[in-house]
């Protein structure tokens, strides 16, 4: 999750996983969120939620160009593009996955900061751009 999470290669960061903040099943375009990983069981990764259910993302390398995200799903990257195993490697992930929303950094202690949810400019979903640039895209 880089640069997010981790901006410093020699010591990681250390966050808040609320769980209570996922029972309402509220999860929002730009949180980060740990979930278990769809490729290994056993192992629980931390990504950005790119889009939520119903949006049309451009995909970044997964077999369509451009995939709306199905119902109890969301499209999910980590924040170093074309680095990381994500959504762009094994397509929409289930809500049911996510175990928790990443709250703040609480280690180390110069890094301490409440994690705001934001999402790039160059990965908002295509249904919340302008209409006139929608056009272009071909379905």
């Amino acid at each position: 999750m880089q640069p997010a999470l981790n901006p410093d290669k020699d010591q990681a960061d250390y966050v808040f996983l609320n769980r209570w903040a996922i029972k309402s099943n509220e999860i929002r375009r730009g949180d980060i969120i740990s979930l278990i990983s769809p490729k290994d069981p056993g192992q629980k990764i931390i990504k950005r939620v790119v889009g939520v259910e119903g949006d049309l993302v451009a995909t970044l390398g997964y077999r369509k160009e451009i995939i709306r995200v199905p119902e109890g799903h969301c499209w999910i990257e980590g924040d170093h593009t074309g680095h990381s195993m994500d959504s762009n490697n094994f397509g929409p992930v289930s809500i049911g996955l996510i175990t928790a929303k990443a709250s703040c950094i609480v280690w180390p202690p110069s890094r301490w900061q409440l994690i705001h949810s934001f999402l790039p400019d160059s990965r908002v979903p295509l249904n919340l751009v302008s209409k006139s640039i929608i056009g272009i895209v071909q379905f």
